[in-house]
Parts: C-alpha cells; structure tokens; sequence
C-alpha cells in the first residue's frame, strides 16, 4: 500500500466518517493539534530520565487517550460512527487529576508565576503545555460553530481533558525540574 493516495491534492481530506471538508476547516485544525500534542509528548518521553521513570506509564496512557481524541475529533459531529467511538469519561479525566495530585505532593509550594525552561525533560512538558492549550482553544472553536441539533456531550468532555491535561503538563514541568534539581524559574516582575 503507498502512503500517499493524492487525493488531498485539492485542499480537502476525508473524516473518519467518510465526509470531505477542506484542510483549512476548524476540525482539522482541532484534530491537527492533537495529533501535533501527541508527537510532542513522544519527543518529552525521550527526554524523561531514570528519576522521571514513574511518569512514563502515565504519558503512555495520555498518548492513548488522545489517539481516541483525534478519532473523535475526525469525526463528523452528527455522524452516528461518533457512538462506536471510545468517549471521554469522568474517570478518564480523574486520572488526570489523581496524577497532578500525585506529582504535585512531591513538590515545594508554587511562590510566583514559572518561566518556561530548565531542564530539557521540563522545557519539553512546557510546549506540549502550550501545544495542549492551543489545542484546547480549537476544539472550543468547534464546540461553538457547532449548530444546535448537533450532540456536544462528547466534545465537552474533550475540552474538560484538554484543560485537565495541560494542568498535567504544568505540574509535570515543574516535577522533571525537581527530580533534576533545577529551581522553577520565577518570572521577576
């Protein structure tokens, strides 16, 4: 099978549920920045150390659940393939929250706002941060061009993931700075 089938030449590409929609359309732009997440986190566990260890199940589980994110997002919103796909769930996003509270027990108490950077297992959990909020700013622009007979639950629960995931990725910084001894870098006003 060839990778590359020439039919996106004109500036459009097929959904998951078969619809064509142009590149530039916001969904592509949602689905895009979490597949660009994705690859980001890989390049962050590279970057992981041995005093890191514990963190790399908890990457690899987030890897999975934003694979079934993209498929969600590839996804016409009315299309009824959205049921056959694994939906965001109340315990997906406490995980989440269990790990912030798990990493954060670890550290001093937050006295300023951080700067970006330290080491590079931090400076890395700092873009895909970034990478996350974008993201989450797309999917909310979807959320919002979406008419109103269109079923919204599963995206809201995205947008819960999203902003609970770059909390995660925040915490995480700060924590692969303190395994590495590396001080937070306190922006000085």
């Amino acid at each position: 099978m060839k990778i590359y089938t020439s039919a996106g030449d004109k500036g459009t590409t097929s959904l998951l549920s078969g619809e064509r929609i142009p590149k530039s359309h916001i969904q592509v732009e949602a689905y895009g920045d979490v597949d660009e997440l994705n690859s980001v986190l890989g390049a962050l566990l590279s970057a992981l150390t041995d005093k890191q260890e514990e963190c790399i199940g908890t990457i690899d589980q987030i890897q999975s659940d934003l694979f079934h994110m993209g498929a969600l997002l590839a996804t016409a919103p009315d299309s009824s393939s959205v049921d056959s796909l694994t939906p965001f769930s109340k315990e997906t996003i406490e995980f989440l929250e269990n790990a912030i509270d798990q990493l954060e027990e670890k550290l001093p108490p937050l006295k300023g706002f951080i700067l970006p950077g330290g080491h590079v297992s931090a400076a890395r959990a700092h873009i895909a941060r970034t990478v996350c909020r974008r993201a989450e700013r797309h999917v909310v622009g979807l959320v919002d061009n979406l008419d109103g007979d269109t079923p919204r639950e599963h995206f809201q629960t995205a947008i819960i993931y999203l902003n609970r995931l770059s909390d995660y990725l925040f915490v995480l910084a700060r924590y692969c700075n303190h395994t590495m001894n590396e001080p937070d870098r306190i922006w000085q006003q």
